[in-house]
Formats: C-alpha cells, structure tokens, sequence
C-alpha cells in the first residue's frame, strides 16, 4: 500500500521557489497521505493487548509503555501505529550510544531520538571552547535530555524544558540514569520558563513547514513561529554577561524554504548579534543517498552552533 502512495498529486513551489522546494513539498505531500491512509488499516487487540493473530509477536510491554493499562474488552489499533510502539519499545529497551557522553540514552515513545549526531557534536565541542562549568545553563526543548546531559557531565546546573509530558519523563529518567539527576532539573514549560540564565542552549525544529505528527515537531516549525519566538525572548532570559547556543541546519535555506541570513537578522532584531559560530557537516545516510530528490541540498547541508550574545556585551 505505502508504494502505491509514492506518486501524489504535485503541489507547486512557493512563489520565485526552486525545484528542490518544490521536491521537498511532493515529499512532504506524499508523507502526509501515507499516514492519513495507512493509519486506517487497523488490528484488534484482545484485553492485555494480546495479538490472537497467526505468529503475532508480544506486544504487551510496547502497548503498555506508550498507551498505559489495557482497556477492557477488545479494542482496534491503526497497524502503523502498533508498528511505532513496538520501534519505539526496542529504542527504549536496547538505548542510543551518544559518543559524546560514552553512554546509551533511552528514548521514549513519541520523544524525537538523536540520532543524527551533528547537533550533540557541535555542543560538545562548545562546552570545550567556552568552558560552562559553574554556570546555570537552560536547555530548552530538552526531548532526551541528551543536551542538558552534555552540560552537566561539563560541569553546568541546567534547567531542562520541554512542552510534552513524554519528554520530561524522559530527559529524567536519562538524566537518574547516568547519575546526573542532581546536576539537571527537568521541567514541563512552554519555551522560558522564568528565571535568567548564564547559558541558553537549544536545538530548535529546522524545517519551516507543516507537522504531520507530534513527533514531525522536532524537526518542523511551521511558518518558523518558535525559531521566532525564540530569538526574540533570549535576552529577557540571559543574565548580564550571558550567552545562547542556537543550533540550526541550513537545510531550509538550500530548499528556498527560509530566506538566508535569517537566523542573524531574527537575532539582530533582538539586539543579539553572532559572537561565533560552530559548523559541522552531515553524516546521516540520506545525505549520501544520490536517488534521493533532494539529495543537492542534503549532501551539501550545513549544520552551525551559533554563540550569540546581546550587541555590545564583552566578556
């Protein structure tokens, strides 16, 4: 079923758009569909989230884990959605080695897992050019907690936020795991959520386009609103002399998507200016994969760290 969805109806190009932009909303087009349409295909499941399918494997523990105690009686679950829960269960049960901490974390269900690497690297290699120990460090949209863990094992007190309820339970459970429950708060919050900061540290969605799922939202802003809404609430966040690190991949602007520069006029606009910056490039599979339509821009995808500061602010 999902290959006789890879051929949508085209949509066009944002006006004065590239092809590649044009490749990329085909693509998101295509997504959209396979999910609406595969998510009606659906399996019954028995009290306790028994499968009375031939060979059917055990689901309890994924059902469980993500959906909580089983109804009574039978219910129905999209098979595209069981399917999810039981990737999800595995990633939870076996973990993702992060080199930079030399230890596994344990992504929950519906929390975005790192794993492409470049944004950990680049603030890894940050906490190493501008030394973070003693100071109090946010980590806004934590997810994992895997950036607020970074901090920490560097020598920060961090407040770690996230918006879902999945996230927070997460980042904490990663966080008691690796010792460092006492070094890194995990908070529900929208964006700030108060208190000034001597570090602010996010990895902001890169993509301004439309979610199709929650999890979409880690990686999709649409229209850019929280890239906005985040630039222009870091100074009100920041203690004097403090600092943010914004992680942001280029791949929006490679695609016509964002306009370049954006980032620095967003920041400029808040009287932020770009003290330095950070780059890595992609290691991901896709960005090797020439049968891909977008492969132009992936390949040639940059990923920056930027140091921002208020303008004028010397340390």
């Amino acid at each position: 079923m999902g290959r006789r969805l890879r051929r949508p109806r085209r949509r066009a190009a944002p006006e004065g758009g590239s092809p590649l932009a044009e490749a990329f909303l085909a693509e998101r087009e295509r997504a959209r569909l396979e999910h609406e349409v595969l998510s009606r295909l659906v399996v019954p499941l028995e009290a306790g989230y028994r499968l009375e399918l031939r060979r059917a494997p055990e689901v309890r523990a994924a059902c469980e884990e993500a959906l909580g105690p089983s109804p009574e009686g039978r219910s129905l679950l999209p098979l595209r959605d069981l399917l999810g829960l039981i990737g999800a269960h595995e990633w939870r049960r076996r973990g993702l080695f992060v080199p930079a901490l030399g230890a596994r974390i344990h992504p929950h269900h519906g929390v975005y897992a790192p794993v492409r690497g470049e944004q950990v690297e680049l603030v890894a290699r940050a906490t190493e050019a501008w030394p973070v120990a003693g100071k109090l460090a946010l980590d806004l949209g934590t997810g994992t907690g895997v950036l607020a863990l970074l901090l920490a094992r560097a020598g920060a007190r961090v407040i770690a936020t996230d918006l879902e309820p999945r996230a927070v339970a997460c980042a904490r459970e990663n966080a008691a795991a690796l010792g460092l429950a006492a070094a890194v708060e995990v908070r529900q919050a929208d964006l700030f959520p108060g208190e000034r900061f001597d570090l602010l540290v996010s990895n902001p969605p890169w993509v301004p386009a439309e979610a199709h799922s929650p999890l979409d939202r880690a990686v999709y802003d649409p229209g850019g609103r929280l890239l906005d809404a985040l630039l222009a609430g870091i100074p009100g966040a920041l203690r004097p002399g403090g600092e943010a690190w914004v992680v942001l991949s280029d791949l929006a602007e490679r695609l016509g998507l964002r306009p370049a520069g954006q980032l620095e006029a967003l920041a400029a606009r808040a009287g932020l200016e770009v003290a330095q910056a950070l780059e890595a490039r992609p290691a991901h599979p896709r960005s090797r994969d020439r049968d891909d339509p977008l492969h132009a821009a992936r390949s040639a995808e940059v990923t920056r760290l930027y140091r921002l500061r208020r303008r004028g602010e010397r340390r």
